[in-house]
């Protein structure tokens, strides 16, 4: 049970820091609002993992994942979903202000922002059952517990990771207040990343 566990870890640990569509909104958003804003944006998707984690628990997740139908359904969803983001990014100020004392979106905003973004993306459902069951040491008992236990460590990891980004972006972003020019790159890049991730869940 260690070995597996401290296997999941080491793994776990490799994936939150490898550039991804969640760590890369975390350190944009981070950027842009602060180091608060990006842990805000990070708690809600590791909320969403509660979600998938309970799905992949009980088998939902297989039988979804086993309709070609509703699997669709939900990646074109999420991809809606995305591409209003992007929107919405595209019709708001003209650059992103970086002084102290710019509007910014409320923490609870960008939390439940950050939830629905992970429940969404149905490859996070595809990710959790092929990457959690080679994990499980002992398919003879109880089995739900084991994914609870997998999920909970998967999502301390990936918690204290992304806010460790969070906290080095905020930091970089009081460098940055005195360039004017980096607002504007910054709201694009955020579009980016919000189409990004859109097609990063509809291309198979």
């Amino acid at each position: 049970m260690i070995e597996n566990l401290l296997s999941f870890s080491l793994a776990t640990f490799a994936l939150a820091l490898t550039p991804g569509p969640d760590n890369i909104y975390v350190l944009v958003q981070s950027l842009i609002n602060g180091t608060k804003s990006g842990i805000a944006t990070t708690s809600g998707l590791i909320s969403g993992c509660i979600v998938h984690t309970s799905l992949l628990a009980f088998g939902v997740s297989a039988l979804i994942t086993a309709s070609e139908e509703i699997f669709y359904s939900i990646k074109v969803l999420g991809a809606l979903y995305l591409l209003f983001l992007a929107f919405k990014s595209y019709k708001g100020d003209a650059v992103i202000a970086f002084s102290e004392d710019a509007p910014k979106k409320s923490n609870w905003g960008l939390y439940k922002q950050g939830v629905i973004m992970n429940l969404v993306n149905p490859k996070i459902m595809i990710f959790f059952l092929a990457f959690f069951p080679a994990f499980l040491w002992n398919e003879h008992k109880n089995l739900i517990s084991q994914f609870y236990i997998l999920g909970l460590l998967f999502m301390i990891i990936s918690f204290l990771t992304f806010s460790s980004i969070a906290l080095l972006a905020g930091r970089i972003k009081h460098f940055l207040i005195r360039r004017k020019s980096t607002g504007l790159f910054f709201k694009w890049l955020q579009i980016s990343v919000f189409v990004g991730i859109a097609l990063f869940i509809l291309i198979p």
